[in-house]
């Protein structure tokens, strides 16, 4: 009556080379070639042919084994800065990529299981927390930020505003009063700023019709500026400015009116 044996499932040839290394309790550097490979015989033997996809595998290291375990009886080769070849390398640094990626994978499954322990719970804060707004520092707004740098761009709008201009048509001598107030614009850069919440200063800019729209819509930048509605930020030189909006997004913006004119 045959014995039965049960034999450890691994999941390759490198995970049945490094099973053999730890429990001889081989140096991984200096491996004994010849004793590992008789027992990574000794298993080959017994195991269960009928899957020949993972029994090639494991032949052809069975292969490698015998070919290093040959190298190492003839003499050491000697490379071209005159130090000794060692055979066992290239499997050695196989070996210990294969234990880093195990140990990695082993932390990860244990991380992946502790995590079903977990349970988050919805965020709950009072309304007055929510509702809460830091002060608005100006200085801390326009850090970093200068004069001589805004009025670069101002004039780029304008040079762009006039490349628009029909040479032809600009001469017909038709003339359009252009009413904008400072309020009016100060309004809907605010509602375009609480819309998009960050935007390019330079995009708003280019949207405005002529140069009195966008002065006045560059006076309504820094005058939003100054009461804390926005602020702007530059990533770096002579790059884009940005403007992002401090309000909430649900912020309701109440047209400006000028001085002298409230309740009309």
């Amino acid at each position: 009556m045959a014995i039965p044996v049960k034999l450890p499932v691994f999941e390759g040839p490198l995970d049945l080379l490094l099973h053999l290394i730890e429990k001889n309790k081989i140096d991984i550097y200096d491996i004994p070639i010849a004793e590992v490979t008789d027992q990574y015989l000794d298993y080959i033997r017994q195991m269960d042919h009928e899957d020949m996809d993972v029994t090639s595998e494991f032949m052809v290291m069975a292969a490698t084994l015998i070919d290093i375990k040959c190298r190492m009886l003839l003499p050491r080769e000697v490379s071209e800065e005159g130090e000794e070849e060692d055979p066992r390398e290239e499997l050695v640094q196989q070996l210990l990529e294969y234990k880093k990626y195990k140990y990695m994978a082993s932390e990860l499954r244990e991380y992946m299981e502790e995590a079903g322990n977990s349970v988050c719970r919805k965020q709950q804060l009072p309304e007055s927390v929510l509702s809460y707004r830091p002060p608005v520092d100006v200085e801390e707004l326009l850090d970093g930020m200068t004069l001589d740098r805004l009025h670069e761009i101002f004039r780029s709008v304008l040079r762009r505003q006039e490349d628009k201009i029909d040479p032809i048509r600009s001469r017909f001598g038709h003339i359009e009063k252009e009413e904008v107030s400072l309020p009016d614009k100060m309004t809907f850069v605010e509602r375009f700023a609480v819309k998009e919440r960050k935007f390019s200063f330079r995009r708003l800019l280019e949207g405005q019709r002529g140069k009195v729209q966008v002065i006045v819509t560059f006076l309504a930048v820094l005058e939003l500026m100054k009461t804390g509605k926005i602020q702007i930020s530059q990533k770096e030189i002579f790059g884009d400015i940005l403007i992002e909006s401090l309000e909430p997004e649900d912020t309701v913006v109440e047209p400006y009116v000028e001085e002298g004119k409230e309740g009309t």
